[in-house]
């Protein structure tokens, strides 16, 4: 991994997982994936997610086989707007072993430089199994760890799991997103328990809880010493939409991270985001219209044609679109409708 990379992935910075463009035939908009790759450089990014969940995990199934060409699109936009030397650039990477070292081999082959590594449909394999995949999948390309919650396909993993996990050699770092504030602190304990623990950069993917997250510094027992960690970045499906006022937010909590004590105006400002993202997300329909949910925002804003996913199921909960309404008119604070509307334009290539 490039050295400027690694500073700043250590440094902290903010990641959107990258959503999919499609038209209304369900077929990739490859204009439309362009402009969103180059939406989220100019909103101020330290990186992209490419070919994770919020892309559909789906772009890997034969009937539409999309993982390559989306990852390469992203990829030609990356280096098209001159994104320079310290902009991280993830692949999602999923599957049994063979699968995974495969994804890790293209995704490393085109300039990726770190594999977010999902343990997601692999329910029949035990932890020592899925440490094994971990290992070989390192062999090929640095991996960012990814801990995604039950609902969505995960699984709960064991402390002693993420202390092995966290043993591995080219681990580099760990995305924390099992939404559950006990299995969230087994990672960091874990990864503090680790002789890498200075190796491993520590990244929230608790949309429910984001800027608690970044806020806490956690101070865990190693022997007779207290190791101090902390959540440095995020990784977010929900930093795929009103992404540069995202960034300007980011910047304040880092701003907050060294201080004694922490705001209530920014402990009420993660409440409203987390409201917001339960608006984008549908937890109380068990998180079904995620994707779709953070697809209209985009289609809203005209960065999408539509809320299409690939799958048709795959679609708006009831009264979702009315929380989505709900949280626009209560926060308009938080969204970005300005500078997309300034830029829409220059990233559709239409000026």
């Amino acid at each position: 991994m490039k050295e400027a990379v690694k500073r700043k992935l250590h440094e902290g910075t903010v990641i959107p997982a990258h959503p999919l463009a499609l038209t209304a035939e369900r077929k990739l908009d490859e204009t439309g994936q362009r402009a969103l790759t180059r939406y989220y450089i100019d909103a101020g990014v330290g990186g992209i997610a490419v070919g994770v969940h919020t892309t559909q995990f789906e772009i890997r199934d034969r009937q539409f086989n999309l993982f390559e060409p989306v990852l390469n699109l992203a990829m030609e936009e990356m280096e098209n707007w001159n994104v320079g030397d310290s902009f991280i650039k993830i692949a999602g990477i999923c599957g049994p072993v063979d699968q995974a070292v495969a994804e890790a081999k293209f995704s490393k082959a085109v300039g990726y430089d770190l594999g977010l590594l999902s343990m997601g449909g692999l329910q029949d394999l035990t932890e020592d199994e899925l440490i094994y995949r971990v290992e070989k999948v390192a062999e090929v390309i640095p991996v960012f760890g990814f801990y995604l919650q039950p609902s969505v396909g995960g699984r709960v993993f064991s402390y002693d799991f993420w202390q092995k996990f966290a043993n591995i050699e080219n681990v580099q770092a760990i995305k924390i997103a099992p939404f559950n504030r006990y299995n969230s602190f087994d990672v960091v304990r874990a990864v503090c328990n680790s002789e890498r623990n200075e190796e491993i950069a520590l990244y929230t993917g608790n949309d429910d809880n984001i800027v608690s997250d970044l806020l806490t510094t956690y101070k865990v027992s190693v022997g007779d010493n207290k190791l101090k960690k902390k959540i440095v970045g995020g990784l977010l499906g929900h930093w795929s939409v009103w992404t540069k006022r995202v960034v300007e937010i980011f910047e304040k909590i880092k701003e907050a991270q060294g201080n004694e004590s922490i705001s209530s105006e920014l402990l009420t400002l993660g409440q409203e985001i987390t409201d917001a993202n339960a608006a984008f997300f549908d937890p109380s329909n068990g998180f079904k219209g995620s994707i779709a949910g953070i697809n209209e925002v985009l289609a809203r804003q005209g960065l999408l044609k539509g809320n299409w996913c690939l799958l048709e199921r795959e679609a708006l909960s009831p009264g979702q679109a009315e929380e989505i309404d709900r949280v626009y008119a209560e926060y308009p604070h938080l969204h970005d409708d300005e500078f997309v509307k300034t830029n829409l334009a220059k990233w559709f290539n239409e000026e």
